[in-house]
């Protein structure tokens, strides 16, 4: 398999050619589709004047709550968030309704002119006091082993500190949009900007009142996804889909920048209260964690976000007694949602944060602490919840790191410049990573694909997954091209499409590769055996000693091009097409006491962040950044670095530059480039070093590899320790067991 085949669309991006929704040529009649937003976070609606809307120039018709004639909730699986606000309003931005004209423009324009009458109340926007009012959008889960409070009595030394996590705008460059168009027989065509196409067919399907058949899904590509197309790509395809039932032309609806910020959801910030107990070494003894997710006004994927803030609390760490309770918050803005690590930073962003009070409360070196508390070998091998971790390289991985980067040395140089400089403060720190590897909601472990062979020996295929840039469909191309030996160039893949691939599960959880690859895999196992069948009877050979390779197939009689080989197997009707189904093995785990094996494997990696800060303006600056990741056996090398230098540095913005503020009104105050600071070229080092780990996946999975897209973002909570370390060298080392603030700096 070639490591390094170019992206499938590069050529398209870089000329500019990839053609996304907004590209697409329009179907005569079109009309477009702007929402209606709620000025008041939280209130009973009392009237919504529509009087001028209606006058505006090229309107056609307002749709709302009122013109929805089945179930007037969207098909989420807790069913608790309306399609449009009807009675009452949840959040500034929430949508009331659309406003469909001739142009995208015109729509807007109209949008603004509408008048909200609401009897507002107090909208609600802390967690904690949330709990006092009882107010969740789920019920609390708790997972514990031991007994920690007494662990952290007994304890020679015990902390206790509150942490704060910021959320995180998504930023994609391509906004939420969709199309939706009428089709003959009362069938519907979307197109939608979507990482999880079968989810939409399923929500306009029940909005519509259909059976799903009758709706078709495709998205060719999208403008980055990192989680917020997963669920939220499906209120734009049911209200354009509503809109376009209801005027009887197509619809399309895309959000503004701006808009896009106020409708929809972000990473979930989350508050934490912690109390630790540990011994002269720095070994923690006891940690009791309680977590409240700032869920929004509706559950959306907040569950199993949740569920795996707790999975991923231990992050690389043995906790031998240890008690997690996680609240899930309702609160008066936007629904919370998927976003890159799927609540694992903010489970992580915990125990790091607790390993750098224990180094500084000790005056051990954080990185000695890290290690001390590394899983290891039995009974230090099992998770709080239960499963066993067995192929933990931690500690190999984060020694070679730390030897490669000459940790040890320039920690000592840094505390020489400390001593000697009295403004300028620099700090590292080395942080490692364990994450989980599979969708946590267990029937999502599985996806088809369907491989044809024509007759002059092209290739297409089509699978479950989604492309967003991270080069999925790339990875699936190569794969098939090795199975049956011939050129990556002979590859073309076909837009994820509802009508080919049926019940696929998102392009989510890191797993797009696992699951599409290796299902693409077995379908191109399947046309290549019915190949060596008809060979092999044809030159009198046994199947398996027929070889392909270098766009030849090969026999003890005859070599052949593959070309020449799939004609004569057309001519002699053998089938030169088939599907493959994987579903992922060894994954079980009880929902209600969060227990078990939720994860097929870990992907593991580790980063040495090195920074300077100003101690009279709080400016910052990111001076190097080395990193030795876990990929498995690469399946294409320039992608998999790709990965790790993209979903570094949205962490680093997470964590340094990103934050969402929201005014006592309930209102997004950052929504837009000039008040929301993502990273630029100007934040990176001229040193980032990525080097990949050695070893291949020791799980059955596609080519030995692992997993990469999540993984790489968490890396970044290095930078914030090093944050930490230089701050600490400033105020004094005894300084944890203060309120924390990360990701909102």
């Amino acid at each position: 398999m070639s490591s390094s085949s170019r992206h499938e669309s590069a050529h398209l991006h870089v000329q500019g050619q990839a053609a996304y929704i907004d590209d697409l040529p329009l179907t005569e009649g079109t009309l477009h589709a702007a929402p209606i937003l709620s000025s008041v976070a939280s209130g009973r609606v009392l009237s919504l004047d529509l009087s001028a809307v209606m006058s505006y120039d090229g309107v056609h018709r307002v749709i709302t709550a009122e013109d929805i004639l089945g179930d007037k909730l969207l098909a989420t699986f807790v069913h608790d968030e309306p399609v449009f606000a009807s009675q009452r309003v949840e959040h500034i931005g929430q949508v009331l309704g659309l406003v469909v004209a001739d142009t995208h423009i015109q729509a807007r324009a109209a949008a603004q002119r509408a008048v909200l009458q609401a009897e507002a109340e107090a909208p609600l926007l802390n967690a904690r006091e949330a709990q006092s009012q009882n107010a969740t959008v789920l019920a609390h889960v708790q997972v514990q082993r031991g007994d920690a409070l007494t662990a952290i009595q007994n304890a020679a030394h015990h902390l206790q500190a509150q942490l704060e996590i910021g959320g995180q705008e998504h930023y994609y460059l391509e906004t939420q949009i969709a199309y939706a168009i009428p089709q003959d027989n009362g069938e519907w065509l979307i197109h939608s900007s979507t990482q999880h196409p079968g989810e939409v067919q399923h929500w306009v399907a029940h909005a519509l009142r259909l059976p799903m058949h009758a709706v078709r899904v495709v998205c060719r590509r999208m403008g980055g996804g990192f989680g917020g197309k997963e669920t939220q790509a499906g209120q734009l395809a049911v209200w354009a889909a509503l809109a376009a039932l209801k005027t009887g032309k197509p619809v399309k609806m895309r959000l503004s920048r701006e808009d896009d910020f106020l409708v929809t959801g972000k990473r979930h910030p989350f508050s934490h209260n912690f109390k630790a107990g540990f011994d002269d070494s720095g070994l923690l003894l006891g940690l009791q964690s309680t977590q409240w997710a700032h869920c929004g006004f509706s559950a959306d994927l907040s569950g199993p976000v949740t569920d795996r803030a707790v999975f991923h609390t231990d992050n690389a760490y043995f906790l031998s007694d240890v008690n997690i309770v996680s609240h899930r918050s309702k609160l008066n803005t936007q629904s919370h949602t998927a976003f890159r690590g799927f609540g694992g930073p903010q489970g992580m962003m915990l125990i790091e944060t607790v390993m750098g009070n224990i180094a500084r409360h000790l005056h051990i070196d954080p990185l000695d602490v890290r290690l001390r508390n590394l899983y290891g070998d039995a009974p230090r091998n099992t998770t709080p919840y239960g499963m066993t971790v067995e192929d933990n390289i931690l500690p190999e991985l984060m020694t070679q790191l730390a030897n490669d980067c000459r940790y040890r040395r320039r920690r000592a140089d840094i505390a020489q410049w400390n001593a000697s400089s009295a403004v300028i403060k620099k700090g590292i720190a080395l942080t490692p990573v364990k994450f989980g590897i599979s969708f946590t909601a267990t029937q999502f472990n599985q996806a088809g694909a369907l491989v044809s062979v024509f007759t002059d020996g092209s290739v297409r295929i089509n699978h479950g997954g989604t492309e967003m840039g991270q080069g999925l469909h790339t990875k699936v191309c190569a794969i098939v091209a090795d199975v049956l030996g011939v050129s990556f160039e002979q590859m073309r893949i076909s837009s994820s499409d509802t009508d080919k691939i049926t019940n696929a599960s998102a392009t989510a959880a890191s797993s797009g590769t696992d699951l599409n690859g290796r299902a693409a895999e077995r379908a191109a196992l399947q046309v290549k055996q019915n190949i060596a069948d008809c060979l092999a009877k044809a030159d009198g050979c046994k199947a398996e000693e027929v070889v392909f390779k270098d766009g030849f197939i090969r026999t003890p009689a005859l070599q052949r091009s593959f070309a020449q080989v799939v004609q004569f197997a057309y001519s002699q009707r053998v089938q030169l097409w088939s599907d493959g189904f994987y579903a992922t093995p060894k994954i079980h785990y009880d929902r209600k006491t969060l227990s078990h094996r939720p994860f097929f494997y870990f992907a593991y990696g580790a980063a040495c962040s090195e920074v300077a800060i100003d101690t009279l303006s709080g400016e910052h600056k990111l001076l190097r950044v080395d990193i030795l990741h876990d990929v498995g056996q690469s399946l294409n090398q320039a992608i998999d670095i790709g990965q790790i230098e993209g979903g570094f540095v949205q962490g680093l913005g997470w964590l340094t530059t990103e934050e969402l503020l929201w005014g006592k009104d309930g209102k997004l105050l950052t929504r837009g480039a000039s008040t929301y600071k993502i990273p630029t070229a100007a934040d990176i080092p001229e040193h980032f070093n990525i080097k990949l780990w050695h070893e291949p996946n020791r799980e059955d999975t596609i080519g030995g590899s692992k997993a990469v897209g999540e993984p790489p973002s968490m890396l970044a909570i290095s930078v914030y320790e090093a944050l930490r370390d230089a701050v600490a060298q400033t105020l004094g080392r005894k300084h944890a067991g203060a309120t924390e603030h990360a990701g909102d700096a």
